[in-house]
């Protein structure tokens, strides 16, 4: 059994953690989710969405969970892997005025857990005025500092004039970050996790909801999925990749963290010149190598996604191909 992923949620008073967290739940298809919050009155979720309440858990629309833990959320982390049926994933909202790496710290002491990654919402109308703050401005540009994805909400409240500057100015305040434009918290669940990309929870060997989801396939042989509905394919942009034989594991993952590419989420599975097989997850320009056990047919596939506009095709199938020969998989 792999470890569940964990994503930590951050971002200032007012920035849509909340509108964020409501369309995570709504968009979960398949996927058990279970949501972490300190106190049920602040996540504010949806009342369509709860079923029932037991104690300080809250029971949502499609085998979701929304569970309180208060002061103590090494104990709630702990509960999550004996749980029956076992989350698919966890997202962990952080309070307005917390940083959110100490938060995501606190997963890689939980056995059966791994980090996926650090998500901070920004509002693009307020965040420079936030960070230029002489009473909250640090903890403003420690949080964006801390991310492996900004999320820029509330980007209809601005101009296109308003939005480059910004821009601009993130690249320089959040360097290893990917930004995400978003309005009312609507953003494609294949950039917040890396499994959404690929179509496998990454646990057990098996897809979706413990291979009974009818998608088939076991991981490291499954098709690369395509983005998964019509406004996540008009937004971002994806490519897929089959490798044709072996390749350097290592290079590759630091040649995907350039900039230039302008990715915010790379997965796949690779073979390294000596036998073994890799898993590759990328978020933002943080990405990382983990042993796998199930080599993939030939030398392993790769899918990219990043937002229209940033993510530059050209360089990638170039980096790409300099990291072994194949080419762009085809989407059924």
């Amino acid at each position: 059994m792999h470890a569940i992923p964990v994503s930590v949620l951050g971002g200032y008073l007012g920035a849509g953690k909340t509108t964020l967290v409501n369309h995570v739940l709504r968009c979960a298809g398949s996927q058990r989710i279970a949501v972490l919050v300190n106190d049920f009155g602040d996540i504010g979720i949806d009342a369509d969405l709860i079923e029932s309440r037991d104690g300080d858990v809250i029971n949502l629309a499609g085998g979701c969970i929304c569970c309180s833990y208060g002061s103590d959320l090494m104990a709630a982390l702990m509960r999550l892997p004996q749980m029956e049926p076992t989350p698919d994933r966890v997202l962990i909202e952080a309070s307005g005025v917390a940083l959110p790496r100490s938060v995501a710290r606190t997963t890689t002491l939980v056995p059966g857990l791994a980090l996926d990654a650090v998500l901070v919402v920004a509002d693009a109308e307020t965040v420079r005025e936030q960070a230029a703050d002489r009473y909250v401005g640090d903890t403003v540009l420690a949080q964006l500092r801390e991310a492996d994805l900004v999320l820029l909400n509330k980007i209809d409240l601005c101009t296109d004039e308003d939005l480059a500057p910004l821009h601009g100015w993130l690249r320089e305040t959040a360097p290893r970050a990917a930004v995400i434009d978003t309005e009312r918290g609507a953003v494609a669940t294949e950039l917040l996790f890396a499994d959404a990309a690929t179509g496998r929870d990454g646990r057990d060997g098996r897809d979706g909801r413990d291979g009974r989801d009818g998608r088939g396939g076991r991981t490291g042989t499954r098709r690369i999925a395509p983005l998964g509905d019509h406004h996540a394919a008009s937004v971002f942009d994806s490519l897929g990749w089959c490798f044709a034989g072996p390749v350097d594991a290592r290079a590759l993952s630091m040649a995907l963290e350039s900039a230039e590419l302008g990715l915010a989420r790379v997965k796949g599975f690779v073979n390294d010149p000596d036998g073994r097989c890799w898993l590759l997850q990328g978020v933002g320009r943080r990405v990382e190598l983990s042993p796998w056990s199930a080599p993939p047919k030939e030398g392993g596939r790769l899918v990219c996604i990043g937002a229209r506009g940033r993510f530059d095709r050209t360089a990638i199938v170039a980096t790409l191909e300099r990291a072994g020969a194949g080419g762009p998989e085809r989407q059924a």
